[in-house]
C-alpha cells in the first residue's frame, strides 16, 4: 500500500460522491419547475443510497470479481467476500478502491434522471435504476476497466482507452436517457424555463469541482498523472463554457448563464475519456469544439428531432462521451478500431438492455405519472412535500 496514493484516493471518492450530491441534484433541481424541484432531489438522493447496496452486494463483483471472463467478474465477491482491511487493489486498499468505483455506479444513473425529470413515475425510476445498473453499467465496466473483452484484445487488435468513462459512463447514460423518453413520450408543458437559474451554477460549479475527483482520481495514483488529467479537465471546461457562450450569442444574440454552465458539462464530459491520455492543448481543442458540438446537438435532439430529453442529457452527456472517445483516435493516441468499434458494442448492449429493463419495469410498475399529479406537480403529490413557501 502506497499512503500518498491512499490519502489522494479517499479525497477523489469524497469529491465524486460530491458531484451528486449535492452537485448534481442542485443541477438539474435547478432547471426544473418549482414545483418539481424536491422530485429531482429525491430520484438523486434515493438512487445514491440505493446503487451503494446494490455495488456492494452485487455490482462490484460483476464488474470486477474474480472470475477471469471477458463478459463479467462473476459473483465470487458478492457483498465483499474474501475483501478484508489487508486486501490490495495495486497500490491502495481494495476496499477504498471498492468505494471509488461505487461512487461512479452512483452517478452514472443519477445522470438518466435529467432526461426524464417532471413526469415520471418514483418507483419506475428505482427498480430502472438497479437492474440498469447492475445489467448494462456494471458489464461494461468489466468489459472496459475489469479486464473484460474490450480491454483484453478479445474483440480488437488494441484495448479501448477510456480513461475515466468516457464510453462506460455517458455513453451508456446517455442512450439510456435517450431511449427512456422514447418510451415514456414528452411533457405536456415543455417550454417553462428553469425555476432557478442561480441553484444550477451552483450545482455546475460543484459538479467542476468534483470532476477532479472524477478524472484524477481515475489515475488510481498520488502522480503526475493525475495532475495532468485534473489539469486538462479544468482547461477543457472552461474552453467549452466559453465557446457555448460565444455560439449563444452569435446565434441568438445573448449569452446566458445556463447556457455557458451547460458548456462546462460539455467540456467536462468530453475530456473525460481522454483526460489521461492527452496534453493542454488537445484539452482544449476539446473542450473548444464541445461547446459548439454539445449546443448543436441540444438543438437536434429537441428541436428537429423533437424528443423531449428535459435537461438534455444525451445531447450533452451522450454526445460529449462519444465525441472525446473518437478524439482520443482523432490525435493518434488510440485505434481507430478499438474507439469507434467499442463505442458501436456498448451502444448495441445499453441499447438492448435498456429497451427490455424498461418493458419489464413497466409490466411491474407505472411508467408515467397521471395527468393531475403531473399539472400539479411531483413534489406534492408524490412526496407530500413543497420547495417553497408561496404563503410567506
Amino acid at each position: 500500500m502506497n499512503g500518498a496514493d491512499t490519502a489522494w484516493m479517499i479525497v477523489a471518492t469524497a469529491l465524486v460522491l460530491f458531484m451528486t450530491l449535492p452537485g448534481l441534484a442542485l443541477f438539474y433541481g435547478g432547471l426544473v419547475r418549482s414545483r418539481n424541484v424536491l422530485s429531482v432531489f429525491m430520484h438523486c438522493y434515493a438512487i445514491a443510497c440505493l446503487m451503494s447496496i446494490l455495488w456492494f452486494a452485487f455490482g462490484y463483483s460483476i464488474a470486477f470479481g474474480g472470475a477471469e471472463s471477458p463478459l463479467w467478474g462473476g459473483l465470487d465477491k458478492m457483498f465483499l467476500q474474501g475483501v478484508t482491511i489487508d486486501s490490495l487493489s495495486g497500490t491502495l486498499p481494495e476496499i477504498l478502491f471498492f468505494a471509488f468505483q461505487m461512487t461512479f455506479a452512483i452517478i452514472t444513473p443519477a445522470l438518466i434522471v435529467g432526461a426524464y425529470v417532471e413526469r415520471i413515475g418514483f418507483g419506475f425510476v428505482l427498480l430502472f435504476s438497479s437492474l440498469w445498473m447492475l445489467l448494462c453499467y456494471a458489464p461494461v465496466v468489466h468489459w472496459v476497466w475489469g479486464g473484460g473483452l474490450l480491454a483484453d484484445g478479445t474483440l480488437f487488435a488494441e484495448p479501448v482507452m477510456d480513461f475515466a468513462g468516457g464510453i462506460v459512463v455517458h455513453e451508456t447514460a446517455g442512450l439510456a436517457a435517450l431511449i427512456l423518453v422514447l418510451f415514456l413520450g414528452p411533457r405536456r408543458e415543455k417550454t417553462k424555463p428553469p425555476h432557478n437559474p442561480g441553484m444550477v451554477m451552483i450545482g455546475a460549479a460543484m459538479l467542476w469541482v468534483g470532476w477532479f475527483g472524477f478524472n484524477g482520481g481515475s489515475q488510481l495514483a498520488a502522480d503526475a498523472g493525475a495532475a495532468m488529467a485534473l489539469t486538462v479537465t479544468h482547461l477543457s471546461a472552461a474552453a467549452a463554457s466559453l465557446t457555448w457562450a460565444l455560439w449563444e450569442k452569435i446565434k441568438f444574440g445573448r449569452a446566458s448563464l445556463v447556457g455557458i454552465v451547460t458548456g462546462t458539462i460539455a467540456g467536462l464530459a468530453s475530456v473525460t475519456p481522454a483526460s489521461g491520455f492527452i496534453t493542454p492543448i488537445q484539452a482544449l481543442i476539446i473542450g473548444g469544439v464541445a461547446g459548439i458540438l454539445c449546443q448543436e446537438g441540444v438543438n437536434f435532439i429537441r428541436n428537429k428531432v423533437g424528443v423531449d430529453d428535459t435537461l438534455d442529457v444525451f445531447a450533452v452527456h451522450g454526445v460529449g462521451g462519444i465525441f472525446g472517445t473518437i478524439m482520443i483516435a482523432a490525435f493518434g493516441i488510440g485505434s481507430w478500431a478499438s474507439q469507434l468499434g467499442s463505442l458501436v458494442v456498448v451502444g448495441l448492449y445499453t441499447t438492448v438492455v435498456t429497451v427490455v429493463l424498461i418493458m419489464i419495469c413497466k409490466a411491474l410498475t407505472s411508467l408515467r405519472v397521471d395527468h393531475e399529479t403531473e399539472v400539479n406537480g411531483l413534489d406534492l403529490a408524490v412526496h407530500g412535500e413543497r420547495a417553497y413557501d408561496i404563503t410567506s
